[in-house]
C-alpha cells in the first residue's frame, strides 16, 4: 500500500514531533487528539520549531507554509479512516493504548499498519487488542523527534515481514536511522536508559550526591550530553515511572524497582519540565 496520508494519534511533545517529520518528508498528516486545545498547542509547537529554522536560514518561508499546509488537525479518531499508516503517540498508559488500538482496528482500512510509539509496553500485547496483529509494530521515536535520528523498530511475535520493511523504509524517508529491537519490555533504549536514570534517583534519595553533582559526574565523567536527572525532567517523571513499572512488572526483577523518590515526585505532580518542576525548577 502506498503511503500518502500519515496519521498521528496524540499531539503532545512526541506526537507533534512525529507529525512534523512526517510532513517534512512530503506526506499529508492527520494529527489527532481528544481536545481542540491539545491539537492547537501541538500545531503551535510545530510552527515555533519551523520558525526557528526559517530565522536561521535553514528553511524558506515558502517551505514552512507548504509543510504546515500538509498538516490537518483532528479531534475525532474516525478521521483516521483516511490514513494509510497510523502511529499512536498517546500517554504511556496501557489501558489507554489498548483502547486506541481497538478503535483504530475498526476505523482503519484492512492492511493499514498501526504503529505504537510506546517506550516500554510489549508490542505483542498491544497487537493482541486488534484483529490485525500482523500489521502492528513498534515505532519508538526519541525526544525531541525533529532532532534525534534514532527510531527503534520493534516487531511483535505476529508482525509480518511486509509491515516491518514498510516501517523501516518510512523511518528512512523521515531522515531517521532505524534500529531493530526484539519485543521485550523497554526494548533496547529504555531497558538500558531508565534503570540508569532510576539509579541516579536512588543516589539522590540516599544522599550520595546533590542533583547537580550527580548530573555533573555523568556529563563530565561519562561524556553524556545531559545528566540523568535533567534528562528525566525532559522525558517526564510520570513517563519514567510508567516505564520502570513496566520493566518491574515484566521481568519481576528487583533491579527494576522504581525509586520511592521518583514515585513521590510523580504523586506530588512534580513531573519535570512540562509542569515547571521536577528534580529541577523551570
Amino acid at each position: 500500500m502506498e503511503i500518502k496520508t500519515f496519521g498521528v494519534v496524540g499531539a503532545g511533545q512526541m506526537g507533534n514531533g512525529i507529525a512534523q517529520v512526517a510532513a517534512a518528508s512530503g506526506l499529508n498528516v492527520i494529527m489527532n487528539d481528544i481536545k481542540t486545545e491539545f491539537v492547537e498547542k501541538g500545531l503551535a509547537n510545530i510552527t515555533r520549531n519551523l520558525q526557528r529554522a526559517v530565522d536561521k536560514g535553514k528553511l524558506s518561508a515558502g517551505d514552512q507554509a507548504a509543510l504546515l499546509g500538509r498538516i490537518k488537525t483532528s479531534v475525532n479518531l474516525k478521521d483516521m479512516a483516511a490514513a494509510d499508516f497510523v502511529v499512536e503517540a498517546a500517554t504511556e498508559n496501557e489501558p489507554l493504548k489498548f483502547q486506541i488500538f481497538k478503535d483504530l482496528d475498526t476505523i482503519c482500512r484492512p492492511g493499514v499498519i498501526l504503529a505504537s510509539n510506546t517506550s516500554s509496553i510489549p508490542i505483542g500485547r498491544i497487537a493482541s487488542q486488534t484483529g490485525r496483529p500482523a500489521n502492528v509494530i513498534g515505532m519508538h521515536f526519541m525526544n525531541p523527534v525533529p532532532v534525534m535520528k534514532l527510531v527503534e523498530v520493534i516487531r511483535g511475535l505476529a508482525t509480518s515481514d511486509d509491515t516491518f520493511t514498510t516501517t523501516w523504509a518510512l523511518c528512512e524517508k523521515f531522515g531517521k536511522t532505524p534500529a531493530e529491537a526484539n519485543d521485550y519490555p523497554g526494548f533496547i533504549a529504555n531497558r538500558i536508559l531508565l534503570p540508569m536514570i532510576n539509579e541516579a534517583v536512588y543516589c539522590l534519595y540516599h544522599g550520595v550526591g546533590s542533583r547537580e553533582a550527580i548530573d555533573t559526574v555523568m556529563k563530565l565523567g561519562m561524556n553524556h550530553p545531559m545528566g540523568p536527572l535533567a534528562l528525566a525532567d525532559l522525558i517526564g517523571l510520570d513517563t519514567c515511572l510508567a516505564i520502570m513499572e513496566t520493566l518491574y512488572s515484566g521481568f519481576k526483577d528487583s533491579k527494576y524497582r522504581p525509586c520511592p523518590l521518583l514515585r513521590k515526585y510523580v504523586e506530588a505532580g512534580w513531573l519535570g519540565r512540562k509542569t515547571g518542576r521536577g528534580f529541577y525548577e523551570y
